[in-house]
């Protein structure tokens, strides 16, 4: 237990909340959740699902109509061929990353990771007594990989390769020519990929590509996707994996020691979201787009900040480094004097080292008065 890390975007939104308790006003751009209602028919398509009696145990990789549909959504989205025999139904993205890392690592292999990431990457990496090989992200290759970094990184004992596009904290999106240099890098190497699309579906100008589209990455990659971004399910807890068929069965083994299944009325709600109308998509990333553009702006007039553009997600990243304070220090001034809540980027691993991580996951007031307050506090270090 010793050596297993957290996310600190929790501990920091309950302090957050212990502030406001105290009767602090604060306003939340740390916490990476759609600020939307799940869309009415995914509801009722839970509720027919409840009076329709799904609410004993289902099979432990998934109800047959949700993989079907998940693989159909996905042979789809990606162009390529999938069944239903490759996908794992689990409550949430987080236990994709869990099984297979636990299937897969032990003490010694290599894992090569996006550093600023999502932090369970490099806390399950330490758990499982794997090697961390942190990979940089370069902000002016739109947070992407240092190529030649990455190619020098590899080495027999590389097991897995993490990859997250659109990523979490940057909201960087990796561009097909940089996909396809990490696959014919990794093609006849004998490890795996672990391609994390959760926010495939929240981009604003060139759509995302995922490895797999590329020979013989299908058959050693494994796809982590879900509910909870794309249609605002994050406490439904439904997500999947698409993998090879001797990896399913692993995962459904642990998952059958771990969960036995994931609760059947919310995968009758995840096939009406795959299913059903996507006009909720569309709208929620059109305003987004309107909220990434404004918090841009906003934050590139503010003193000893810069921020580049996000090609995906829903969080900005900027650069604090003119500042002069340190990631830490400036998140706690922000949270403690602005009242403006959100994330260091070292939350997000040594790379993520001055720069903050705020997620436009929030009305578009909201955010220009959080801006307002952090121009407020600025006089501190503005020269």
């Amino acid at each position: 237990m010793s050596r297993i890390g957290t996310e600190s975007a929790f501990e920091v939104l309950a302090r957050a909340r212990a502030l406001e308790a105290q009767g602090k006003d604060i306003i939340h751009l740390e916490i990476g959740q759609p600020d939307f209602p799940t869309p009415a028919h995914i509801k009722e398509a839970a509720k027919r699902a409840l009076d329709d009696g799904f609410t004993g145990y289902g099979p432990t990789a998934g109800l047959p109509e949700l993989r079907e549909a998940i693989a159909s959504y996905v042979s789809r989205t990606r162009a390529i061929p999938v069944s239903a025999a490759n996908v794992c139904v689990v409550p949430g993205g987080k236990p994709i990353m869990y099984f297979v890392m636990t299937a897969l690592l032990e003490p010694g292999d290599e894992v090569i990771y996006p550093n600023p990431g999502f932090p369970i990457y490099e806390s399950l990496v330490d758990f499982l007594g794997a090697t961390r090989v942190p990979m940089p992200l370069i902000e002016d290759r739109g947070f992407s990989f240092d190529l030649d970094r990455f190619e020098q990184s590899l080495s027999p004992r590389t097991k897995l390769v993490v990859l997250n596009s659109p990523g979490n904290p940057t909201g960087g999106v990796i561009s097909k020519q940089d996909l396809k240099r990490i696959a014919d890098l990794v093609r006849d190497r004998d490890l795996l990929v672990l391609s994390d699309e959760i926010y495939s579906r929240i981009w604003y100008d060139e759509q995302p590509e995922s490895i797999t589209q590329f020979d013989g990455l299908l058959d050693k990659t494994v796809i982590l996707d879900g509910f909870s971004k794309t249609y605002s399910m994050t406490g439904w807890r439904l997500g999947y994996g698409v993998m090879p068929l001797w990896l399913a069965a692993a995962v459904e083994r642990l998952m059958v020691n771990s969960n036995s299944c994931t609760a059947s009325f919310t995968q009758r709600a995840g096939v009406a979201a795959l299913e059903g109308p996507q006009d909720c998509v569309d709208a929620m990333v059109a305003e987004f787009r309107k909220r990434r553009d404004a918090i841009v702006k906003g934050l590139n007039a503010i003193p000893g900040f810069s921020c580049t553009t996000p090609a995906g997600a829903f969080y900005a990243f900027p650069n604090v480094k003119g500042t002069g304070f340190d990631s830490r220090a400036l998140a706690d001034l922000l949270m403690n004097e602005a009242g403006v809540s959100c994330l260091s980027g070292t939350a997000f691993g040594d790379y993520g080292d001055g720069y903050l991580r705020l997620s436009y996951a929030n009305s578009l007031e909201n955010i220009e008065k959080a801006l307002g307050r952090i121009r407020t506090v600025s006089h501190q270090w503005a020269k």
